[in-house]
């Protein structure tokens, strides 16, 4: 909290806050919920609670499709239930949501958004810019870079008997780039006062599904290599398939993705090999 209070003394013309400070694992979550439930929760309040005390008005929160649950119905939508959370970094991204709705209805002053990210992937174009986990990648994307580099030795498919066309889990895969345009549009929404609600939620995806054998084939069809690859159990915390109706977001906040999974499997690689020339 002091560093927090620091940070809001020495800057005192912030305007806004962007969260994107979270554990974001489901399996580690599972393994380790009092970790997610004090970094993904107790560190955004503190910077809540300063923002309120410097009268800073504007804040953003990395969301998360996991809020979801086990959905019934494809494609979700921002209205769909809130069911039961399979992981506990699932139950921090309802918490935290909750906790952004209560304080906007308290304070007049505080107004959020949040986006509900679905599987962000790849990386930024000019390849300087990706994703490079702290030691094994808990998702799917890093590990499938690696592999492909030989930095890991196979890929694990988490169950291959989910009621899906093809057995594997589906999810709605956006591009980092695209999701970080939708934080720019949500911080102009606010700045230009056409939020409707102090609090607004957003999903952020393609609006289509790709299983995880899918992927990995597009991968490989993409950057003209053969991956290393098996069938595993189940993962405890994942769900079987989720992906997003964005026409919310589409027609409120004049966002849309526009990157192919093909685009995002070929900048996730083309940042490997940037990576490991850089290494050389």
């Amino acid at each position: 909290m002091a560093a927090a209070k620091a940070l809001f003394v020495k800057y005192p013309s912030i305007k806004a806050v962007v969260n994107f400070a979270a554990y974001k694992a489901v399996g580690e979550s599972v393994e380790k919920p009092l970790m997610y439930y004090q970094n993904n929760l107790g560190l955004m309040m503190n910077v809540m609670q300063c923002m309120l005390e410097h009268k800073v008005q504007y804040f953003v929160q990395s969301s998360s499709a996991t809020v979801y649950g086990n959905a019934k119905e494809m494609p979700v939508k921002e209205a769909s239930p809130v069911l039961p959370a399979s992981s506990p970094y699932g139950n921090t991204k309802q918490i935290a949501e909750a906790i952004l709705s209560d304080t906007a209805k308290a304070d007049n002053n505080f107004i959020a958004i949040a986006l509900r990210y679905f599987n962000p992937i790849g990386a930024h174009e000019s390849a300087l810019i990706g994703e490079l986990p702290l030691g094994i990648p808990n998702n799917l994307i890093p590990y499938v870079t690696q592999t492909a580099a030989g930095i890991r030795e196979c890929i694990s498919v988490y169950g291959s008997d989910y009621n899906t066309p093809d057995g594997t889990a589906i999810r709605d895969y956006i591009h980092v780039v695209d999701l970080a345009d939708a934080h720019v549009v949500a911080l102009e929404r606010m700045f230009n006062q056409k939020n409707k609600n102090a609090f607004e939620i957003f999903n952020i995806g393609t609006g289509s599904g790709s299983s995880v054998l899918e992927v990995l084939k597009k991968f490989e069809e993409v950057n003209h290599l053969r991956l290393n690859y098996k069938i595993v159990g189940r993962r405890e915390g994942d769900i079987e398939q989720i992906w997003a109706d964005t026409s919310l977001a589409n027609h409120e906040l004049g966002w849309k993705a526009e990157k192919s999974l093909a685009d995002m499997l070929e900048s996730a690689w083309k940042w490997q090999l940037h990576l490991k020339n850089k290494n050389q």
